[in-house]
């Protein structure tokens, strides 16, 4: 019975969270998982009930944090050396950046037979200055080369890693999309919707246009929200912007919100009728979708979005910014419009398209769930990951 040893970061909302614990959850019964989770920062929204939802136990080891601390970082370095050699794992299976180096520098001190990452996105721009990420660049090649395999959730990253960033040979790299359980987004719908809209005072004729995913600054929500004063200002209909999740930058929105003169609320404290309404953190997602009528992202950069994928297993139209996967996990013009630049002005006409043609709109709405059904679906996943390992394994025993 093949072990594998299960990393990552923290558990924080998000995608990568709900792919290593449906990895973890549904792996063939012949391989043994344990799962090892770092801390979330004090900013982010926990996502560990979604791994107990599902039953699953986790070592827990809280000096692997996402920022840099070398004494933290060596106390969670010395923790998994042990986890490892008290489980003694066939595979070590890590997930972004931080989980990533810590973990796979111990597996290869324990020598480990295989060692695999998945990158979920990488910083190598738009998180850091230049100087900054040489030197994480510099980092990840050197674990690359080390490692028996590395996994890209889409052809955009794989090329991205291969061939502008020169992490490593193409031939290391496995394209794994994510997968989800997005069968709940074609449940019961239009109840999700009433309450949704309900809670949130929406009218029936208003266009409630969301954004979903952490208030940090490489979402970009400054984008969005001069986008929305643009579209309030020429738009036809009654529309209303809507940010669910949040994080630092919550206050600079408000500030932001306030001097583009728009009226706003932070709903949690105080519900209201609002422009702009911050929702902060909402679990069902699937309510959300269902309420929205147009999903967007404003990122500077991006793995593959989860909120993007969870929008078309809605049938919901989306307005992204073209960056990192979402070109491969999208279908341009039918189930969304996309911007190569960062301008408010050419944001605002990809959701002034959608604002005022009902007919586009609505036609938008019939293509996602038949895109990303079976493509983003867990058991291909888990599929897709078991057949890798068995690669890898038979690999490591040839060099033995």
């Amino acid at each position: 019975m093949p072990r594998i040893l299960r990393i990552i970061n923290r558990l924080n909302l998000g995608g990568p969270t709900l792919n290593v614990s449906l990895l973890t959850k549904h792996m063939p019964e012949e391989y043994e998982t344990l799962l090892v989770c770092g801390e979330k920062e004090s900013t982010e929204e926990s996502s560990a009930f979604i791994v107990k939802g599902m039953g699953l136990d986790y070592i827990h080891v809280p000096e692997m944090k996402r920022s840099l601390n070398p004494l933290r970082d060596w106390k969670a370095y010395r923790k998994i050396k042990k986890i490892i050699r008290e489980f003694k794992p066939d595979i070590v299976h890590t997930h972004a950046a931080k989980a990533g180096t810590i973990g796979r520098l111990a597996a290869f001190s324990e020598k480990v037979p295989v060692v695999v990452h998945t990158f979920h996105g990488h910083v190598f721009h738009s998180y850091f200055g230049k100087l900054s990420s040489k030197f994480f660049l510099a980092i990840e090649r050197y674990l690359a080369k080390k490692s028996s395999g590395i996994i890209a959730i889409s052809e955009k990253q794989k090329f991205e890693l291969a061939i502008h960033y020169k992490l490593c040979k193409q031939e290391k790299l496995r394209v794994i999309p994510l997968g989800f359980d997005l069968s709940k987004f074609q449940e019961n719908t239009e109840s999700k919707r009433v309450a949704f809209r309900k809670k949130y005072l929406l009218e029936d004729e208003e266009i409630a246009v969301g954004i979903i995913g952490r208030l940090v600054p490489i979402k970009n929500h400054s984008l969005f929200l001069k986008a929305a004063k643009l579209v309030h200002s020429k738009s036809r209909k009654k529309v209303r912007f809507f940010l669910i999740g949040d994080g630092p930058e919550r206050q600079y929105i408000s500030d932001l919100a306030e001097k583009l003169g728009m009226d706003y609320c932070y709903f949690p404290d105080k519900p209201a009728k609002a422009t702009i309404t911050l929702c902060s953190w909402i679990h069902d997602i699937d309510l959300v979708v269902s309420g929205l009528d147009i999903v967007a992202l404003s990122s500077l950069n991006e793995g593959t979005p989860v909120s993007l994928i969870e929008a078309q297993a809605g049938n919901k139209p989306i307005v992204s910014t073209r960056v990192g996967g979402i070109e491969n996990i999208v279908l341009e013009g039918e189930t969304a419009l996309l911007t190569s630049d960062f301008e408010p002005e050419t944001f605002s006409e990809r959701l002034l398209e959608l604002t005022e043609n009902d007919d586009k709109r609505s036609h938008m709405m019939q293509s996602g769930w038949k895109l990303v059904c079976d493509r983003f679906h867990y058991t291909r996943l888990v599929s897709d990951t078991k057949q890798y390992y068995e690669m890898l394994l038979r690999k490591a025993k040839k060099r033995r």
